[in-house]
């Protein structure tokens, strides 16, 4: 039984887009008046951690908001961050961590499969390490599992590619 047309479900992140993000903010908070004299920052830690800084919460929340727009002017969904617990830093500032998601998650994916299954949408779903490959006879069942997908996403920001008919 072999199958016609396939999309891939994945759920990544441009790299390049989020540091061009983080410098745009960086150099908005280095320039508003509301930030002077603070010490807000936002680093970019390891490959996929933003590490923020700030004088306050109420600060923090204002660095947030930049970051956030800045992200989204450049196509890099907020629903990719995974927002850490605020924590007290150095000289009675804050900081909080922001992990950048890559990937679809094991139980996640397990779930996404699930609901094509559940719906009797006429595809086979194949977890392939973070992404799912999706496969059917015909267009439209693809169409189908994608307009699903999107509804039950599961709170990943997914794309499809790869798309093969």
């Amino acid at each position: 039984m072999a199958s016609d047309c396939s999309f891939d479900v994945v759920s990544k992140v441009d790299m390049d887009e989020v540091k061009n993000a983080v410098n745009q903010a960086t150099k908005e908070i280095g320039q508003r008046f509301d930030f002077k004299g603070s010490v807000s920052k936002i680093e970019l830690k390891d490959e996929a951690v933003l590490v923020l800084t700030s004088d306050d919460e109420v600060k923090l929340k204002a660095v947030i908001d930049v970051l956030q727009g800045k992200l989204v002017k450049r196509n890099v969904s907020i629903r990719a961050m995974e927002y850490g617990k605020l924590e007290p830093a150095a000289k009675g500032t804050v900081r909080q961590e922001v992990k950048i998601l890559q990937g679809i998650p094991s139980e996640k994916a397990k779930a996404l499969v699930k609901v094509l299954k559940d719906a009797k949408v006429k595809v086979q779903a194949a977890i392939q390490g973070d992404q799912l490959r999706v496969s059917g006879k015909n267009k439209d069942d693809l169409q189908d599992a994608i307009a699903l997908l999107k509804k039950n996403d599961q709170g990943l920001d997914l794309q499809f590619t790869n798309y093969r008919s």
